[in-house]
């Protein structure tokens, strides 16, 4: 039963990041960007931003995420859609393809629906049993029709 449900989990959960990146994966555009440190306006301390140019425009995105450091200067991919390059995100397995967020939340939701599953079948009732002891596997017949 384990097996099963950690292979269901990683498949749901695999084709849950291909299809929910924002911006889009398939649609979207990839680029190169510059790490530069800014004073943030609002709680005026350095953040990464990365820097990159479409076009004749030249934009500039929050860099910073959890558990990732960007030092200054350093070159990284971004992924934007070209209907709106203010939205773009660093590429990268940390941050694009998996966030802390839909980490921890479906973590906590497999662990949840394996013990409810685990709940379910650990007491069947007497007559279940019963029921499953006196049941005989039909025969089959070698080469059926």
């Amino acid at each position: 039963m384990y097996k099963t449900v950690i292979i269901l989990y990683l498949v749901v959960f695999a084709t849950f990041i291909l299809f929910t990146r924002q911006p889009d994966y398939f649609d979207g555009e990839i680029t190169t960007a510059t790490i530069h440190w800014q004073k943030d306006s609002i709680q005026h301390r350095p953040i990464p931003k990365a820097v990159f140019s479409v076009g004749k425009e030249i934009y500039s995105i929050d860099a910073g995420y959890a558990l990732r450091d960007l030092p200054e200067n350093k070159v990284v991919d971004i992924i934007y859609e070209s209907s709106n390059p203010n939205k773009a995100t660093v590429y990268s397995w940390w941050g694009y393809w998996i966030t802390l967020s839909e980490l921890i939340a479906s973590v906590v939701l497999f662990i949840v629906l394996l013990q409810v599953a685990i709940v379910l079948n650990k007491n069947p009732s007497a007559d279940s049993l019963i029921e499953q002891l006196e049941s005989k596997p039909e025969k089959k017949k070698r080469y059926s029709n």
